[in-house]
């Protein structure tokens, strides 16, 4: 019983931060309708230049974690405006090929900039676990899904009550009839990638604070993606719900059918969830389905 309280309850927290990270994902895709495939690359370059504020320069964290927020969004800005922005009216295959590329490019960077594999970042959160019934939570998991819920809200009010908010919103729905309003829908897409990287790098900082940082936080970006297709590329509401399903999903079958399969089932599931969910809603849980006439 205590090993199935401690599965959900983390299952759940890492699914908040996969929500977290999938937002970003809905945000661009909803605004520019560009399928960003490079988020994974994005959390991993946020986490190493996170732990290089805090472990290599020394800096302390409030002070670290706002040149983090400083360097995402320098990163979501240049990439929108030097590498998208000429692609405005392009196929759809070219962004999203593109993206791919960035991915690729960033993951050099990586390579060549932190060649060490793997690294931890210094403790964030207090050391002293936490007791909830017969589980015991490590307090990065407590505070994970407490900053994720916090976002969540804080994006909540901002797409309904703050004025670039709604202004997004409307350019999902017909940029067309924004950009009659006088609403400069490039600025629309600036800020929908510079919030989705700032959304990739607090994802990022959250999963590193868990289990350091490795190659696999580039499968954290996958598994954001796994989260919107469930809940549906254009429905924020949905990767607020499907992330904790995949969590769960993903972490109870790697407590429990391990031993009964191999041991990187627990890395299969999203995927498995993905190929499901497309046989049978195409459009995820709470995607908006599109009629268009042949």
């Amino acid at each position: 019983m205590a090993d199935l309280l401690q599965y959900v309850i983390t299952g759940i927290t890492v699914g908040l931060v996969y929500s977290l990270i999938a937002l970003g994902f809905t945000l661009i895709w909803k605004s520019s309708s560009v399928a960003n495939l490079a988020l994974g690359q994005m959390v991993l370059i946020c986490s190493w230049f996170t732990y290089s504020m805090l472990a290599q320069v020394g800096m302390p964290f409030w002070l670290g974690f706002i040149c983090v927020v400083l360097f995402a969004l320098a990163l979501g800005w240049l990439m929108e405006r030097i590498i998208l922005r000429p692609l405005i009216g392009q196929p759809i295959l070219s962004l999203v090929t593109v993206t791919l590329g960035v991915g690729f490019f960033l993951e050099g960077v990586v390579s060549f900039i932190w060649p060490q594999s793997v690294a931890a970042l210094p403790k964030i959160f207090p050391e002293t676990p936490i007791h909830i019934g017969s589980a015991v939570i490590s307090q990065e998991y407590v505070w994970a899904a407490g900053i994720s819920l916090l976002l969540f809200a804080m994006l909540t009010l901002f797409f309904k009550y703050h004025k670039m908010g709604v202004a997004m919103r409307a350019t999902a729905d017909d940029q067309q009839a924004v950009q009659a309003c006088g609403i400069p829908v490039t600025r629309i897409f600036s800020l929908s990638w510079v919030l989705a990287i700032v959304l990739a790098a607090v994802g990022g900082v959250l999963m590193s604070s868990i289990g350091g940082i490795t190659l696999g936080l580039v499968e954290t970006g996958i598994k954001a993606f796994s989260v919107v297709i469930l809940g549906g590329l254009d429905s924020f509401l949905g990767a607020m719900i499907a992330g904790p399903i995949i969590g769960l999903a993903e972490n109870l079958g790697g407590g429990y059918l391990t031993s009964l399969t191999w041991p990187g089932v627990k890395e299969v599931i999203p995927f498995i969830i993905i190929i499901i969910v497309m046989f049978i809603k195409p459009y995820g849980l709470f995607g908006q389905e599109r009629i268009e006439r042949i």
